[in-house]
């Protein structure tokens, strides 16, 4: 196994961390804990778990939108651009991120990011500096602010959403049966949703807003979730209801729980 390297970048509240895909990613000393999953890598996360699947289901598009909860690292966001500029080049991307750390996003001109990455520097210094990207196939925003408020000003926008906040047992205001409802009126009818989180409350809060759940899952990374408004084809079902007649007590995360 890898031994985790870790060093401190030009931000007091984080560490890198090497994963094991030989990735740099983040240790959050505010939220205790990593921007990625340190087993299946930083590098490997963003493409199994949001990238690829959410392209295999978009590429055809002459316009793609994209909403990336949270910007983080920005890892999401730059894989996608990559990806796309390979596999679907005439391809516009927008790229929507809200972001609550902004001395992250600043920083992240010094973060030690993978060589895959490297023709992208124009790119992370420009959202590092002004928040905003704008070439001729491409536009990227970083909302500095609170990302519940961020969504609401959306309707019907995106066909992508990356789900990748912070888990639900630290950040557990944007995993809630509301925030999700304001992800689904988000979101177009025929969009899909990517998220790391395989927990119940998390499928739970997205069936009860009319999301079909389903396993993303391969060899060489932990299972992860995908849902739509729109029944998909080529991944296996979650039957929520067996789910939910097993599980009785469990309940989605509210704000009304959390007094939010």
């Amino acid at each position: 196994m890898l031994e985790l390297y870790m060093k401190t970048f030009n931000d007091t509240n984080h560490t890198e961390v090497q994963s094991e895909d030989g990735s740099y990613t983040a240790y959050s000393k505010e939220y205790d804990e990593h921007y990625h999953s340190t087993k299946d890598g930083a590098l490997k996360e963003s493409y199994k778990k949001h990238v690829i699947p959410a392209f295999g289901l978009k590429h055809r598009q002459k316009e793609v939108h994209i909403l990336d909860i949270c910007y983080g690292l920005g890892f999401n966001t730059l894989c996608s651009v990559l990806y796309y500029k390979q596999h679907s080049p005439d391809t516009k991307l927008y790229i929507y991120s809200p972001e609550l750390d902004s001395e992250l996003v600043k920083s992240l001109k010094n973060f030690t990011y993978p060589d895959e990455f490297k023709t992208l520097t124009p790119i992370i210094k420009a959202l590092s500096n002004d928040g905003v990207y704008v070439d001729e196939n491409l536009y990227i925003e970083v909302f500095l602010g609170d990302a519940r408020e961020y969504v609401k000003r959306f309707k019907d926008k995106f066909d992508i959403v990356y789900q990748d906040a912070f888990s639900p047992s630290v950040n557990p205001v944007l995993w809630t049966k509301e925030y999700f409802g304001d992800i689904k009126d988000a979101i177009k009818d025929n969009g899909v949703l990517t998220s790391y989180s395989t927990a119940l409350k998390t499928r739970l809060a997205l069936y009860e807003n009319g999301f079909y759940i389903y396993i993303n899952s391969g060899d060489d990374f932990r299972n992860a979730t995908l849902a739509s408004k729109m029944a998909l084809e080529g991944y296996k079902l979650v039957d929520m209801e067996h789910k939910i007649s097993c599980n009785k007590d469990v309940k989605p995360l509210s704000d009304v729980e959390l007094d939010f």
